[in-house]
């Protein structure tokens, strides 16, 4: 877990955000959803919604992808920000939209088993077919 503030925005600036408070590690998930947003995989982090303040929205708009699940992208560059499910107190972060080196690592890889078929996973990180056991 990091635990500095940190910010971060999408690839224009018409979303910035600042997190206070730890972030969990990166999970790669391999989803058709995540790869669909983002072209490949994503990497993405989580925050507690509480430890996360908006600063500028300008652009920010939300997808809802499914049920129970949303997206917040940004309407004017495109890029993929946010993950968010009803109902819990995290918020899905992706990790590349983070400013400067976070200190954070790859802890596992999520949804495997609809993964794309050009690419490969070679590391030794615990792999999961859908979401890990909490």
């Amino acid at each position: 877990m990091v635990e500095e503030v940190k910010g971060g925005s999408c690839l224009c600036g018409a979303v910035r955000y600042e997190v206070n408070g730890p972030l969990r590690d990166s999970m790669g998930c391999h989803c058709e959803q995540c790869r669909k947003t983002s072209g490949h995989y994503v990497s993405a982090t989580a925050v507690k919604k509480t430890d996360l303040t908006m600063l500028e929205m300008r652009g920010l708009k939300w997808y809802q992808s499914s049920v129970d699940a949303r997206r917040g992208f940004c309407s004017e560059c495109g890029s993929s920000l946010f993950w968010d499910l009803e109902g819990r107190d995290l918020m899905g972060i992706m990790s590349g939209t983070l400013d400067g080196a976070t200190g954070m690592k790859t802890s596992s890889h999520i949804f495997v088993a609809t993964k794309g078929d050009y690419y490969d996973l070679e590391d030794d990180l615990p792999k999961h077919d859908g979401y890990p056991e909490d």
